[in-house]
């Protein structure tokens, strides 16, 4: 790592605000459920939470992501408003797609978040149109697909590494590896690394401790500015770990106990935050400050969603077919 770039103070700070939103946004989306507030299929990305935030960093309001269900973490650390998010997920008017998406299907193209798909592995193609529209117009963008390890065998996958790679899309696969497809562990499903399958393909495929924000920020940086320069996708496996169950409500019993304990010791965000006080980046004030803002802003969103109207009859028709214009 000594040749590969280091994040300076301030982008130290900003990957920490954007760790300590998506865990403070989890715990509340999960309280809110289950003292019957808000009723929702919901997806903890808990553990997760370096992933998004050290590659968004990199990343421009122009530029293209595409997510899946366990998604609020990319969406965040993408720039989407609290407000409009909680709106969508409570199905309110006032959210991102008039409340008609829900959770699993958030989109704010003002931020470059382009879709959001419940469909296992569909972020990838998906993420090729939109590179190859970049690459048409010559505008730059770059495009970000995540996706689960359990999406690292269906045909999507491969199709969409081999036309990105022949065609040098300005695309970056990310596989948030978990190491769970719902409830099968990885290792019961491929006997190869995720990122090894990137050779087959003639492209680089990195394996990147993804719970480390300085590992995570300089492997996503390379590929980036790659993608960028026209030279290619690339392929990077981000190790990590699922703190819940596939869905809220299910009690991952097949979860090795000593595995998700030895997860959760090692929590990425309060290790990250003590590294930060520890190296002078910032103070244990400083910090105290910037999560009860948070807090806040998470108080503020809850609240103006509840209060949001629910979208009428009349939507059911509406946002489907191109309406002319009076």
């Amino acid at each position: 790592m000594s040749n590969r770039a280091t994040p300076d103070a301030a982008t130290q700070l900003e990957i920490y605000r954007r760790m300590a939103l998506i865990k403070a946004n989890d715990e509340r989306s999960r309280k809110v459920i289950m003292n019957g507030r808000l009723v929702m299929p919901y997806y903890s990305p808990r553990g997760q939470e370096v992933i998004p935030s050290a590659i968004s960093v990199n990343l421009t309001d122009q530029d293209y992501i595409c997510t899946i269900y366990r998604g609020s973490h990319d969406q965040l650390a993408k720039g989407l408003p609290l407000k409009d998010l909680w709106a969508e997920v409570a199905g309110r008017t006032t959210g991102t797609c008039k409340g008609k998406g829900g959770p699993m299907h958030v989109t704010y193209p003002a931020k470059g978040i382009m879709v959001t798909t419940g469909i296992v592995g569909s972020t990838m193609p998906i993420a090729n149109g939109l590179a190859w529209g970049s690459q048409l117009r010559g505008d730059g963008r770059v495009t970000v697909a995540s996706f689960g390890d359990g999406a690292a065998n269906i045909g999507a996958f491969h199709e969409s590494l081999n036309l990105a790679a022949v065609w040098k899309l300005p695309v970056i696969f990310v596989c948030q590896n978990n190491e769970w497809g719902e409830h099968t562990a990885y290792d019961k499903t491929s006997n190869v690394k995720v990122a090894d399958r990137a050779a087959a393909y003639g492209m680089p495929g990195v394996r990147v401790d993804g719970n480390d924000p300085f590992e995570m920020y300089a492997v996503a940086q390379e590929a980036i500015a790659r993608a960028r320069a026209g030279e290619g996708p690339t392929l990077i496996e981000a190790m990590t770990y699922r703190f819940f169950g596939h869905v809220f409500g299910d009690a991952d019993a097949y979860m090795d106990k000593a595995r998700k304990a030895d997860a959760m010791a090692n929590d990425p965000v309060p290790r990250f935050r003590a590294q930060l006080i520890e190296t002078g980046v910032a103070t244990e004030e400083q910090l105290a400050e910037m999560e009860a803002a948070i807090e806040k802003e998470i108080d503020e969103a809850v609240e103006f969603a509840l209060a949001s109207d629910f979208p009428g009859v009349e939507e059911l028709k509406r946002d489907v077919f191109a309406e002319e214009m009076a």
